[in-house]
């Protein structure tokens, strides 16, 4: 296992003998105005959510995504300038979370916990709205939240999916890199024979991490699929990426072509391939929850990469894609850079959403 990809921690074992619980802490009687005691207990009021502080080796990630979401915070951020909470503050927040791309599902749903939550609070300001939004939309984000696992299979074969220009080879050049350098031995499969120069793209990168690419010129994408993976399993790597040719939903005989590559990979490994992940572009808003749901209907996804998350109004897919259809999102891009691919996480999200 790598510690970059957290592994699933085994199970505990439970105590021999439980615990005794806790005391309940005695009521608090409230007074009454003629001086007497009331025999019944306050209910506290709801406490209002504070963010707890990002940790400091993720703070430089934090900056990068808050910067790449800096549109849609402002956005969303200028609903909370206001004096008090009234019906104009909800219907502002919910026309900046539809701006945002959050979805009409997504939209509703954190409109209404929103306001119980307000009004178990005692909220009285604005800005504790807001505070109530970063904790509502963590708790929704939450199911997207987790690890890829490395090591459990060897080699652990993940496909790869996306449309053109969503940033795919990209991801898996970065993917590599974050592999390799936890010690992770790699193996390319140059699958993606249906654009052009993808094959050389995707050996620039093998170059660049010092890792083994299996190609064809011209080959079958399925053919190239089962001579990576069995060379995976005879070379002894531990992972095999596979680099899938761009597809649209809607070009039903290349989805067919992704359906076989996967049916070919399991020829070559019965229990592969481990993970199909999809490559989406959060410039795309409510098109990549489209896509989302086409591919997973083709392939069942097992996670998401979400990129090219800067200079966006749309951050807000998320939320959608969250409501909707909640497929993991091991990672997420706010650059070009090697670094700016980043492990997932809810509460980061939703700080930079909302800063």
């Amino acid at each position: 296992m790598f510690s970059f990809f957290r592994k699933k921690p085994p199970a505990t074992p439970a105590p021999a003998i439980a615990p005794p619980p806790a005391p309940a802490a005695p009521a608090r009687p409230a007074p009454a105005s003629g001086g007497g005691l009331i025999g019944t207990a306050l209910v506290a009021p709801m406490e209002i959510p504070v963010p707890a502080p990002v940790a400091p080796e993720r703070q430089s990630w934090m900056d990068k995504l808050s910067s790449g979401l800096r549109k849609t915070s402002t956005n969303i951020s200028q609903v909370f300038t206001g004096a008090q909470i009234d019906d104009h503050l909800y219907e502002e927040l919910e026309s900046a979370l539809l701006l945002a791309d959050a979805g009409v599902k997504a939209t509703g749903f954190l409109l209404a916990d929103v306001k119980r939550r307000v009004a178990a609070s005692g909220a009285t300001r604005p800005v504790q709205v807001k505070n109530i939004l970063i904790a509502s939309l963590t708790e929704l984000l939450k199911p997207l939240e987790k690890p890829l696992v490395i090591g459990q299979y060897k080699p652990t074969v993940i496909m790869v999916a996306g449309v053109n220009g969503a940033g795919k080879t990209t991801s898996i050049g970065k993917l590599t890199k974050h592999l390799a350098d936890e010690g992770a031995s790699v193996l390319l499969a140059a699958a993606d024979t249906f654009r052009a120069a993808a094959r050389e793209q995707l050996a620039v990168w093998a170059d660049r991490n010092t890792v083994e690419i299996v190609s064809q010129e011209g080959g079958d994408p399925a053919a190239v699929s089962f001579d990576a993976v069995s060379a995976g399993r005879a070379r002894g790597k531990d992972v095999v990426l596979v680099d899938t040719a761009g597809r649209l939903p809607t070009q039903l005989h290349l989805m067919e072509e992704l359906r076989k590559i996967k049916r070919v990979v399991q020829k070559a490994d019965a229990s592969a391939p481990h993970e199909v992940i999809l490559v989406i572009d959060g410039n795309t808003g409510q098109n990549a929850l489209t896509q989302v749901r086409a591919f997973d209907d083709a392939l069942q996804l097992t996670g998401l990469i979400v990129t090219k998350l800067d200079g966006t109004a749309k951050g807000g897919v998320l939320a959608a894609i969250a409501q909707e259809k909640p497929v993991p999102v091991y990672f997420i891009g706010v650059g070009e850079k090697l670094e700016d691919l980043e492990t997932f996480s809810a509460r980061e999200f939703a700080l930079a959403l909302l800063a």
